[in-house]
């Protein structure tokens, strides 16, 4: 595979907003488009041993997991009849309360972007490499285990 055509999926810190409506906004012009869904992750406040998450680190390898993003998408594209696709997640340090994980598919048909949205979404927690720490509101911190 050409490293050309892998996109890099990580965003430094939080993904803004901003970011997520200008996004959308780019597409207006696609007008064979019907549908698009969208996932947001956000870092929750959690208690653990009675302790708050106040943010969350993000790791990766980051040639491996933008080669298996690359795989996903492409698996993703041939299961699904997808006008567009967009995966982004953060690295760094991201606060509770923001988001960490914009996935955005555009399709023709509605049903389409609802089930490829929920594929893709499940095989972006399961299969790419990308490590949370939870740091918490005593400065402590424990690696997050994905559910």
């Amino acid at each position: 595979m050409n490293k050309k055509n892998l996109k890099n999926i990580f965003v430094e810190g939080a993904i803004s907003t901003k970011f997520i409506g200008e996004s959308i906004a780019k597409h207006q012009t696609k007008t064979t488009i019907g549908a698009h869904d969208i996932f947001l992750g956000q870092v929750r406040a959690d208690i653990i041993d009675g302790k708050k998450v106040t943010a969350i680190e993000y790791t990766a390898y980051e040639e491996m997991a933008n080669l298996k993003a690359h795989e996903i998408r492409e698996e993703t594209f041939d299961k699904f009849d997808l006008t567009c696709m967009h995966v982004y997640h953060s690295k760094g340090i991201v606060k509770s309360g923001e988001i960490c994980l914009f996935v955005f598919v555009s399709s023709p048909k509605r049903k389409e972007a609802f089930r490829a949205i929920e594929y893709l979404v499940n095989e972006i927690k399961a299969n790419i490499p990308v490590f949370g720490k939870e740091i918490f509101d005593d400065a402590s911190h424990q690696w997050k285990v994905n559910t």
